[in-house]
């Protein structure tokens, strides 16, 4: 199946292969991108690797249960933001309410149809993600177009590489803030990305020169 360009990434997190098989299928053919995942080291190791738009998480897993790496991803800076849907057989309230109080944004009761998972999918996307995430940015002249891949200085179209375009992108969405060269790691390479800080300094340069008279 063709990916959608600048579709949303999943991550199922779900140790029974029926259940993971039939939701990456749905979420598919729905248009997301699917990622995936058998338990909670696998999936932080995934996260690590490239931070998804959304967790699907099942409550039971081998190991650390569902609810625990819940808490655990929404104490985390890198992965607190990322909206968490609990999947579960547990329908009691007080199972409900832990989860909504350990910070996940809804839960779908086992069994469910993958239609009600999609939408309750995008229901929550609507809700968590910023509605203009894929618009263009300008600030002071300088645009830069999630949709396109293209950036441009008063109508100018820039050159950059892919680092450098994700790096101005993050400081657009993120101005006024100060980030250590560790902590631009985590949020533009990934936590699972083995390189030097020295690196950042390296596209930093590049994106300056790209820029040009403009500056950052």
């Amino acid at each position: 199946m063709p990916t959608v360009m600048n579709a949303k990434t999943v991550l199922i997190v779900e140790d029974e292969p029926a259940i993971r098989e039939m939701v990456s299928f749905a979420l598919a053919r729905a248009g997301f991108e699917v990622d995936e995942a058998v338990d909670g080291g696998e999936a932080q190791e995934r996260i690590a690797s490239r931070l998804p738009d959304m967790i699907l998480l099942d409550w039971m897993l081998p190991g650390t249960s569902g609810i625990d790496l819940a808490r655990r991803l929404k104490r985390d800076e890198y992965t607190r933001d990322v909206p968490i849907i609990m999947l579960t057989a547990r329908g009691e309230e007080d199972d409900r309410v832990g989860g909504l109080e350990a910070g996940v944004d809804d839960y779908v009761t086992k069994p469910f149809s993958p239609r009600e998972l999609v939408a309750r999918i995008k229901a929550v996307m609507r809700r968590t993600v910023p509605e203009n995430e894929d618009k263009p940015l300008e600030v002071d002249g300088l645009t830069l177009d999630p949709g396109s891949h293209r950036a441009s200085v008063d109508g100018n179209a820039l050159e950059m590489g892919p680092t450098e375009f994700r790096l101005l992108q993050f400081f657009m969405t993120h101005p006024e803030r100060v980030y250590s060269r560790s902590q631009l790691l985590d949020r533009v390479w990934g936590r699972n990305t083995y390189v030097e800080e020295r690196t950042v300094d390296v596209h930093i340069l590049r994106l300056r020169k790209a820029l040009g008279p403009s500056g950052l």
